[in-house]
């Protein structure tokens, strides 16, 4: 449905009932596909573990885990990972998943993640991770990235892979641009779920917001950590604009000849010894 400027409202509480209302339909889901995940296949993006680097024997949190498969793609690779999520039933599946595969050291705690840094009682890691689909239910971009670099161990970084922003204001064919790419304000969302669009959510609305690169990078820099790229991609693992096309390698990219945008960006930024 089209989203409205959302007026006073506890988004927390929004998000947290949309969060788990899809929770029974994304493990469910052929874009998850869980039981294709405990089978081996791996759910990280092909450029994350070069960008990331060996992650063997470091400690990896992942701010807003959700069902916990990119967490565990880390910990399959040697990281001893801890998963944080403010729905409870998400990091269910997480801890069951976990199980599953074998790997019984992984750690799912409930928090929202401005309170991560309290909640974990000064815990640092080596790695702060946030994967895909997270920073847009976030209302202040410069608050995330103080409770980052708390958590970041002095010669630690954290890694953002995400949705490029710039899709929020991309109309279905591709070319027209829609809204306002600098705005701040909140935005009302009321629909279904990329876990399977034909779902009917029990709480359809969430509060979201758009983050540009920029507000990203600059936010981190200002608290402190030292960004050490920023990488934009051209493709996508879903349908999310009809006009895209799936490619032989399984990705959806702009139809040949199409004028393109970037679909996904991620970054690294270094906290000093």
């Amino acid at each position: 449905m089209e989203a409205k400027i959302a007026g006073p409202c506890d988004w927390l509480e929004v998000n947290r009932a949309n969060w788990d209302a899809r929770v029974p339909i994304h493990a469910e889901s052929k874009v998850y596909n869980i039981p294709a995940f405990v089978a081996g296949q791996d759910t990280l993006r092909d450029y994350e573990p070069g960008e990331v680097g060996d992650v063997q024997g470091k400690t990896l949190l992942h701010l807003q885990c959700h069902l916990g498969l990119d967490t565990l793609s880390w910990a399959r690779r040697g990281a001893a990972v801890t998963g944080l999520d403010f729905s409870q039933p998400a990091l269910d599946i997480a801890a069951s998943v976990g199980a599953q595969i074998g790997v019984e050291s992984a750690r799912f705690v409930l928090a929202n993640v401005y309170d991560a840094a309290t909640v974990l009682a000064s815990q640092t890691f080596d790695i702060v991770y946030t994967s895909i689909g997270s920073l847009q239910f976030l209302p202040d971009i410069e608050r995330w990235a103080q409770v980052v670099v708390t958590l970041v161990a002095p010669g630690g970084f954290c890694y953002v892979t995400e949705g490029h922003p710039f899709l929020h204001f991309v109309e279905d064919d591709g070319r027209t641009l829609r809204g306002d790419y600098f705005s701040r304000d909140a935005i009302l969302l009321d629909e279904g779920t990329y876990g399977n669009p034909d779902a009917e959510l029990e709480s359809p609305a969430s509060v979201e917001w758009v983050h540009s690169t920029a507000a990203v990078v600059s936010a981190l820099g200002a608290a402190g950590l030292r960004v050490e790229f920023l990488h934009e991609h051209d493709w996508i693992w879903y349908p999310i604009l009809p006009v895209l096309t799936q490619q032989d390698d399984g990705r959806w990219r702009f139809p040949e000849g199409r004028p393109r945008i970037p679909l996904l960006y991620s970054l690294r930024a270094a906290k000093d010894k």
